[in-house]
């Protein structure tokens, strides 16, 4: 499927761009769709009617008249179609937190349309779009709990978290997030990392090979015999936490279950990072993998 040509604007990293465009394009042709700035009220409003249905609400959680200010003032509106059909949308925002940032506040993919990889198309678009305009670091926030996020934030993408947020949007009404606790971790991704390079552009070898920190590591949060969380005190160089596996399912079943689970993992994290560990990346055996920043 045909996509349209990125070219540099000042403050742009040429070589970068290049590597970051071609990217994106493969990713919209492996996925099926083309990712398209959006601008009009007709394609603003069917973005807002997906997020709607994406979301399970009566109301949209971004109206299209707030996508209509934000995509003229030059922020980051867009569609993944495939022919006509919207399937899904991102929305970002300029920041000046730490500096020029991205921050990328929705994004979302119609059920009958997951599988597809569009939410990862849409993510190296989005890439390559902030990489045109000089920008090297998006922002964004997400459930810790929900298993596929972690894995794709932080290994298929190659983001960083950098806080925990503890209720980060307060109470929530829509069909995701009502009746929790809205906590979430703030991620980081470095555009222009080496890594993130690795991960995404193709290019093998510029990154040794890491050791297997997770071989060595203790359990700080694990999963109890009752299937709830069990806490364990360690002061180990590299720790996990565990998460289950489809805590939406729990969150159904048992709410007060996931409620426990959102409270351990709150604890063991926001006590983790306050003693000097990071959150270095996320396990296929379900677990957050923790190091020192300073080992001594």
């Amino acid at each position: 499927m045909a996509t349209s040509p990125i070219t540099a604007l000042p403050g742009a990293v040429p070589d970068a761009l290049d590597g970051a465009a071609a990217a994106a394009a493969a990713a919209q042709a492996r996925a099926g769709v083309e990712v398209r700035e959006l601008s009009d009220i007709p394609a603003l409003t069917s973005a807002a009617l997906l997020f709607t249905d994406i979301w399970n609400t009566d109301r949209p959680p971004l109206n299209s008249d707030v996508m209509r200010a934000l995509a003229h003032a030059g922020n980051y509106v867009v569609g993944a179609f495939d022919g006509e059909e919207l399937l899904g949308a991102s929305v970002a925002f300029l920041g000046l937190r730490e500096g020029p940032i991205l921050h990328s506040h929705i994004s979302g993919v119609h059920a009958g349309a997951l599988g597809r990889s569009i939410g990862f198309a849409l993510k190296l678009h989005q890439r390559a779009w902030a990489i045109r305009r000089g920008i090297d670091s998006v922002t964004w926030t997400f459930d810790p709990l929900v298993r596929r996020n972690a894995y794709f934030n932080l290994v298929k993408l190659g983001a960083r978290a950098t806080e925990y947020l503890t209720d980060f949007y307060g109470d929530m009404s829509d069909g995701i997030n009502q009746g929790q606790h809205s906590d979430r971790l703030h991620l980081t991704w470095p555009l222009l990392a080496p890594h993130v390079i690795d991960l995404l552009d193709g290019v093998p070898g510029r990154r040794p090979a890491q050791p297997d920190a997770a071989a060595h590591a203790e359990p700080r949060l694990m999963q109890g015999p009752d299937g709830g969380p069990q806490p364990h005190a360690t002061d180990a160089q590299a720790q996990l936490c565990w998460i289950p596996p489809d805590i939406e399912a729990v969150r159904h079943q048992d709410p007060a279950g996931a409620a426990h689970w959102r409270l351990a993992l709150r604890t063991a994290l926001t006590g983790a990072l306050a003693e000097g560990y990071h959150i270095r990346t996320y396990t296929r055996s379900g677990h957050y993998l923790l190091t020192r920043r300073n080992p001594s």
